[in-house]
C-alpha cells in the first residue's frame, strides 16, 4: 500500500514536470526561428555545420531515437490513470479488509481453527497488495520496461537513504514469513515480552501480553533476539505452575495429589503427560521446596486460568489432608 502511494505521488509530479519540459523545449525552435529569419548569415552557417557534425557523430544514437518514438509521462500518468488507479486502490483497500475481517471471524470459532486461519492472515494479505500493485502498475499506468526499470531504480536509491529502518523492518518481515519462528497464534517470548501473537505485517509483530497490552515490536528486531515459542503452530501448550512448599513436606503425597488435580482441570489436554518435579530452593532465607506442575492445556488461551486453579486446589486439598500445615510460612 505505501509503494502504491509513493508511485502515484511520483506520477502527478511527473505529469507536472513533464508539462514544465515541453515549455522549455519550445526555447530552441524560437531561437531556430529567429536565426533563419535575421540572424546573421555565419551564425546560421555555423549552425549548420555544428548539426551536419552531430549528425556525422551520434548517428547511432540517432537511429535508435528514430526506431521507437518516446512515450510522454504526460501518456502514462495521465489524469484519468491517476484517478482509477486511486479508486483501485482504494477498492482493493477494502476487499482485503473484508477479507481479512471474515478469516478472522472463521479462524474465532475453535482453537484449531483459529491457529490454522490466522496463520494465513500475513500471506493473504502481502499477497492481496501484491496483485493490486501488479493491476496497478502494469494494467493502468503500463509503463514502458525501461522507465519501470529507472523508475524503481530511483525510488530503490531514494528510499535506501531515507528509511533505513523501515527497510530493515521489512527485510525482517520477509525473513519471518520464509523462516516462520512463529506465527499468528502462538505464544512467543522475545526478550522480557510474553503473550499471544495476535497479527503480523512486514514492518512490525503485535503480541497481547498477559495483562491485555498490546506491544508492537519492529521485525528488525525480533531478528536479533533469541525467541520461545511455547506450542509452535498447534493449539495446545505446555504450563508449568510453581508452588512453594515447606522442606519438611511429604512430597510423594504432593505429587499424588497436584496429578489428580491437574487430571480433573477442565482446561488439561490428557493426550499429552502431567509431570510434577521438586528442587530445591530459597525463599526467604528459609530452605524449600519449588514444585513445578508440567501440564498441557487445550487452548493457548487457558494458560493462566490454568496456573491459577492448579495454585487454588493444590494447597486446598493439601490443607484439608493435612500435609501442609498453615502455621509454616515460607
Amino acid at each position: 500500500m505505501g509503494f502504491l502511494l509513493v508511485f502515484l505521488m511520483l506520477a502527478v509530479t511527473g505529469r507536472a514536470a513533464d508539462t514544465t519540459q515541453q515549455n522549455v523545449l519550445q526555447l530552441p525552435d524560437t531561437i531556430n526561428m529567429i536565426v533563419s529569419q535575421g540572424g546573421p548569415v555565419a551564425v546560421a552557417d555555423s549552425a549548420s555545420a555544428a548539426a551536419d557534425t552531430t549528425k556525422t557523430t551520434d548517428g547511432g544514437l540517432k537511429k535508435a531515437v528514430e526506431s521507437g518514438p518516446p512515450v510522454e509521462l504526460k501518456e502514462i500518468f495521465s489524469f484519468a490513470k491517476i484517478f482509477w488507479a486511486i479508486v483501485f486502490c482504494l477498492v482493493g483497500y477494502f476487499i482485503i479488509r473484508f477479507l481479512s475481517k471474515s478469516i478472522e471471524a472463521w479462524s474465532e470459532k475453535n482453537a484449531e481453527r483459529r491457529i490454522k486461519g490466522k496463520a494465513l492472515l500475513p500471506v493473504v494479505k502481502i499477497a492481496s497488495w501484491i496483485i493490486v500493485s501488479y493491476i496497478v502498475i502494469r494494467g493502468i499506468f503500463n509503463p514502458p520496461l525501461g522507465s519501470l526499470i529507472a523508475f524503481g531504480a530511483s525510488i530503490g536509491v531514494a528510499i535506501g537513504f531515507a528509511a533505513q529502518d523501515l527497510l530493515k523492518n521489512i527485510f525482517g518481515g520477509f525473513v519471518i514469513l520464509i523462516d516462520r519462528p512463529f506465527k499468528v497464534g502462538d505464544k512467543i517470548e522475545v526478550g522480557s515480552v510474553y503473550g499471544e501473537v495476535l497479527d503480523m505485517s512486514l514492518r512490525s509483530t503485535r503480541i497481547q501480553t498477559a495483562d491485555d497490552s498490546l506491544v508492537t515490536l519492529p521485525n528488525g528486531e525480533l531478528l536479533n533476539q533469541p525467541i520461545s515459542n511455547s506450542n509452535s503452530g498447534e493449539s495446545n501448550c505446555q504450563v508449568v505452575a510453581e508452588i512453594y512448599l515447606p522442606i519438611t513436606i511429604d512430597t510423594v503425597k504432593v505429587r499424588q495429589i497436584a496429578v489428580e488435580a491437574a487430571q480433573t482441570s477442565q482446561y488439561i489436554y490428557l493426550a499429552k503427560p502431567i509431570a510434577v518435579l521438586f528442587f530445591n530452593d530459597i525463599k526467604h532465607d528459609k530452605l524449600c521446596y519449588k514444585m513445578r506442575l508440567k501440564a498441557y492445556v487445550m487452548d493457548i488461551r487457558y494458560e493462566f486460568a490454568f496456573k491459577s486453579e492448579m495454585t487454588e486446589i493444590v494447597i486446598s486439598e493439601l490443607l484439608k489432608a493435612g500435609i501442609l500445615d498453615p502455621k509454616i510460612s515460607i
